[in-house]
């Protein structure tokens, strides 16, 4: 009787510490799949791509970011102008929300990273250093990889924008 109390005790002791452990909450921010569209050096501008994961445990907001590889970098987002046509701008605010246990995708046609007038030439297979400013969790340094808008599924490619084709968006 008493060993099968002790394994009773020891099996609901596991179950305790499986339950705590897990919440999904590291308490970390988590930048992932990080890229940037190739383009010819012609081409002013550029723009970065991410999933950016709040585990932190509070609501938090990516407030800018900076790139050795650019003179400028804003944090945009596409939109839906008169007559059909997509522009781009400024995230409202100034700032990117990043609500607690959410992932947020920058992608094509949609929120991004803006780099404006690029310093470098995207090649395929290049990386460069980014910097992004999230207002609690701090500074954070990833590395975008340039990738050939080839691999880019055609629904995914943007067709317009504020800023002219070739410039990123």
């Amino acid at each position: 009787m008493k060993q099968i109390k002790l394994i009773l005790f020891v099996a609901l002791l596991l179950v305790g510490v499986v339950a705590c452990s897990s919440s999904g909450d590291d308490g970390t921010m988590v930048v992932t799949d990080a890229w940037g569209r190739s383009s010819p050096m012609a081409a002013q501008n550029g723009a970065f791509y991410m999933q950016i994961t709040n585990n932190t445990g509070t609501d938090d907001k990516l407030l800018s970011a900076t790139a050795e590889a650019c003179e400028v970098v804003e944090l945009h987002e596409m939109y839906m102008r008169e007559n059909d046509m997509m522009g781009m701008r400024p995230v409202p605010g100034g700032f990117i929300p990043l609500p607690d246990g959410e992932t947020v995708e920058l992608k094509v046609g949609g929120l991004h990273v803006m780099c404006i007038g690029k310093i470098a030439n995207f090649e395929v297979g290049d990386t460069y250093p980014l910097i992004l400013q999230f207002e609690n969790a701090g500074e954070m340094e990833v590395m975008v990889e340039i990738r050939d808008n080839a691999d880019m599924p055609m629904d995914s490619m943007d067709h317009g924008g504020d800023m002219g084709s070739g410039d990123g968006g």
